[in-house]
């Protein structure tokens, strides 16, 4: 095995330092790789944070400069601190990413910095196969991680990837055939680029209604292309933040959690107003709603127009599904993202949302010592979610937490 120049051993080395028993390799060190090594250190659990990228948080430093998070800080904390009392009930790009760093040093998290995992496998006498139940256990036969500073093994691995990381880019015909800038959202930074310009957004999750108004703010002539719709719900109720109502909520059954969510776009309809994009519709894999109104304000006003699906682009813009063509200077892709599990291959299986499948939130379907952390996201926010999930995972791999 080639020295990774981590701290690792394999059992039986006569070394000192790590035995694979006792190993734990986390993948990520954004919240979710963050919050999950936390929870490791809590439970007594040896283990390395790898990130690809040179400082923690690397997604986030990448992120464009205006981002908020959508839900409230006392919801978003990781375990163990919350965030300051100066900080704003809805953290700033750069509040968070301080909030991270600190993290990081206050409970001296073992992060390594530089280092890609290529690839993850587990070793070869647990490759053949399905997996039963056996897939809960942490005391599976190891895993393989092919880094950019060489090989690392573990007794067990957290995918703590996320989403970002992975940007979905949709097939659009004719795209090699227009003259102007195609780019996703995730590469977006700030508005000023796009002054004077005719900006097409493709998408309508919450990143594509926050840059289409803060673009079209910017003095660029901005339409929304909305293949399927979406809800919209107020950030805050009573002054309260919306996502604190869904975190109530969500012990009741989706259907009810759906009809409480609709009811709430109903009376934000009655006081200000239709919501100006079609419903989303029934069973897709996201439930989260546009939060906000920067972006129905935008529409009804008429500074963003709106359109329907992009049937192909062309030389000088862009033709729709209802037939109608229009002219773009560039165009913004806010397709969202899909899991990044590029790393295992096809050694697990996903599911229709292209998540890897996994029972008790975290633990593979599929795998012996794989764990998922940051791959669950509803209306209670990712965050939220990846503070119960990390600490899940981390009491099953020290196993201090019953698995079935």
């Amino acid at each position: 095995m080639k020295d990774s120049g981590l701290p690792i051993r394999d059992e039986g080395s006569g070394d000192q330092g790590l035995r694979m028993r006792d190993f734990c390799a986390v993948i990520g060190a954004g919240p979710a790789g963050l919050a999950t090594s936390r929870e490791l250190v809590r439970c007594g659990v040896e283990h390395v944070v790898l990130e690809r990228g040179d400082q923690i948080g690397h997604t986030w430093h990448n992120l464009y400069d205006s981002l908020v998070l959508h839900t409230g800080k006392h919801l978003s904390s990781l375990p163990g601190m919350p965030f300051p009392s100066t900080t704003p009930l809805f953290p700033t790009r750069l509040d968070f990413l301080d909030y991270l760093q600190r993290y990081a040093d206050t409970f001296k998290l073992p992060v390594k910095t530089g280092i890609a995992v290529q690839s993850a496998t587990p070793d070869s006498h647990t490759i053949e196969g399905a997996v039963s139940r056996e897939a809960t256990a942490p005391n599976g036969a190891g895993w393989t991680l092919h880094t950019t500073a060489g090989n690392v093994r573990a007794q067990a691995v957290v995918v703590a990837t996320g989403i970002v990381s992975n940007p979905h880019i949709p097939e659009i015909p004719g795209r090699e055939r227009f003259g102007g800038a195609v780019v996703h959202s995730v590469t977006y930074r700030r508005p000023d680029v796009f002054s004077g310009q005719r900006v097409l957004v493709v998408g309508v999750g919450n990143s594509a209604g926050e840059i289409s108004a803060e673009v079209a703010n910017a003095g660029a002539a901005v339409t929304i292309a909305v293949r399927s719709g979406a809800r919209v719900v107020p950030r805050q109720l009573l002054g309260i933040p919306i996502q604190y109502f869904a975190a109530v909520l969500n012990v009741l059954p989706r259907d009810a959690q759906r009809a409480i969510a609709k009811g709430i776009a109903r009376v934000s309809e009655l006081r200000r107003g239709p919501s100006m994009l079609p419903p989303p519709p029934e069973g897709r894999c996201s439930d989260i709603p546009v939060i906000g109104f920067h972006l129905v304000d935008a529409l009804r006003a008429g500074r963003i127009r709106l359109k329907g699906a992009v049937a192909e682009l062309t030389p000088a813009g862009a033709r729709f599904a209802e037939g109608s063509e229009e002219p773009f200077d560039s165009i913004i892709l806010a397709t969202g993202y899909r899991a990044a599990l590029d790393m295992l291959g096809d050694v697990i299986r996903t599911d229709d949302c292209g998540f890897a499948r996994r029972r008790e939130r975290v633990v593979s379907a599929d795998r012996p010592g794989l764990y998922f952390v940051g791959h669950n996201y509803d209306t209670r926010g990712g965050l939220r979610n990846i503070a119960l999930d990390a600490r899940l995972a981390a009491e099953m791999i020290a196993g201090k937490r019953r698995r079935v």
